[in-house]
């Protein structure tokens, strides 16, 4: 195992650290790696096509965007039937 010292930390940081390693109730030193775990996780792939474009536009207000008027429809092209 590797050993990683971090130097010149802010005492805020810090702070919150010590502070939600208690809320997980564990140690800063494993909060630290937890931490480091999921940040460095390989990204799983998304086969899943509504997930994904849901995600892309979640943030996006569609209630806010434009709904242009209705056409009448257009007659149909006579055939000669």
């Amino acid at each position: 195992m590797a050993c990683l010292t971090i130097r010149n930390l802010d005492d805020d940081l810090k702070t919150r650290l010590r502070l939600q390693a208690a809320q997980h109730g564990c140690s800063m030193e494993a909060e630290v790696r937890n931490i480091l775990s999921r940040a460095l996780q390989p990204p799983a792939a998304e086969n899943n096509f509504a997930l994904q474009l849901r995600r892309r536009f979640e943030g996006l207000y569609t209630e806010q965007l434009p709904i242009p008027p209705r056409q009448e429809t257009r007659t149909p092209p006579d055939m000669g039937e």
